[in-house]
């Protein structure tokens, strides 16, 4: 599994890229893997407050229905509007194309909270 050294990550298996104060929110190489072909995805449209560690959305694959929980609270600015034609870039570019959205952060110190890279791979092997 492709775990890149530069993101964050939570333990519902979501990536998070920060910059400043804005955050991109993806599907890891290990959910999407896991999900299989992924057919679509509900999301909150821009100025929708997330709530960390709470339900934001769902990600539908041809094996089942999976909640998203924020790794971080914060108010969407933008959306990958190209997921609503193309759900499939989550499995073909997870860390690339394949981006759900993008916060601006409410508490900066959350991003603290989230697992590093080597914590996500500890997580992994050990089969969560």
């Amino acid at each position: 599994m492709d775990v890149p050294k530069n993101l964050k990550y939570n333990s519902e298996h979501l990536w998070v890229k920060v910059n400043g104060d804005k955050a991109l929110i993806g599907v890891t190489d290990f959910a999407q893997d896991q999900l299989g072909d992924i057919i679509y995805v509900d999301i909150p449209e821009a100025g929708y407050e997330l709530e960390q560690n709470e339900s934001f959305g769902t990600i539908e694959s041809a094996k089942s229905v999976s909640e998203l929980y924020a790794p971080l609270g914060g108010q969407v600015t933008r959306i990958n509007e190209s997921l609503k034609d193309e759900p499939e870039l989550i499995n073909e570019e997870p860390y690339d194309s394949g981006w759900i959205l993008e916060v601006k952060l409410n508490n900066e110190n959350e991003v603290e909270e989230l697992l590093s890279p080597e914590q996500y791979e500890e997580l992994l092997n050990s089969g969560n």
